[in-house]
């Protein structure tokens, strides 16, 4: 794994590379519990399919009890973009149910107790964290999961493992903008298929960079 310069280096390196990498938005904007429940909707789905799901849910309704208060066929309906719908129903109505017996119907404003809620996992946490409750925290979706296996950023078999790996090893001063650097370099550069390592900025820092060269 890359020692303590390398990373740094590294990082540094994604910064000059990626001034003008738009700004991700947070699924479901500034509002918490629009958050999370887009983000919840959003497991293994189309950015397009999930902003679809979510924008019929919140037509019918918008918060949790308003959830609730749906029938279940009309949630399925409106979210069958986003696939899995039933489980997703089913996780969504455990979701509300807990943020009102638990949480006064308000969205936790820490990991853990955005994690306590039914279907919602480490990134998951880490989006809604980062993007709409502005703490410096970096999500690990699959394009910032592979850079960091890739390089020897941080190691993990899944993206959480990966998530907690990152947490203690990415350099003071870039949790901020970690997330877009490293989302943005996998979609750019570090490609699942056909990455562009002979261009790429980190190539002699990249632990995988030689084997793929043989």
């Amino acid at each position: 794994m890359l020692d303590e310069n390398q990373r740094f280096e590294m990082m540094k390196r994604l910064c000059a590379e990626l001034p003008d990498a738009p700004k991700p938005q947070a699924k479901g904007g500034r509002d918490a519990f629009r958050s999370v429940v887009s983000c919840l909707l959003s497991a293994q789905s189309l950015d397009r399919n999930t902003a679809a799901a979510s924008k019929a849910l919140f037509a019918l309704a918008d918060t949790p009890q308003g959830i609730l208060d749906l029938p279940e066929e009309r949630i399925v309906d409106a979210i069958r973009p986003a696939g899995l719908y039933n489980v997703k129903t089913r996780n969504l109505r455990r979701m509300c149910r807990a943020l009102i017996d638990e949480h006064g119907g308000n969205v936790p404003q820490t990991r853990k107790g955005l994690m306590s809620l039914p279907g919602v996992g480490r990134k998951c946490a880490d989006i809604v964290l980062h993007f709409t409750f502005g703490q410096d925290t970096v999500a690990v979706d699959t394009h910032v999961h592979r850079v960091c296996n890739r390089t020897g950023l941080a190691h993990g078999k899944t993206e959480a493992q990966t998530a907690a790996s990152l947490e203690a090893r990415i350099p003071d001063g870039f949790l901020s903008d970690g997330h877009l650097l490293l989302l943005t370099h996998g979609k750019r550069t570090c490609r699942a298929r056909a990455p562009l390592c002979p261009t790429c900025v980190l190539r002699d820092l990249c632990e995988a960079f030689p084997a793929i060269l043989d």
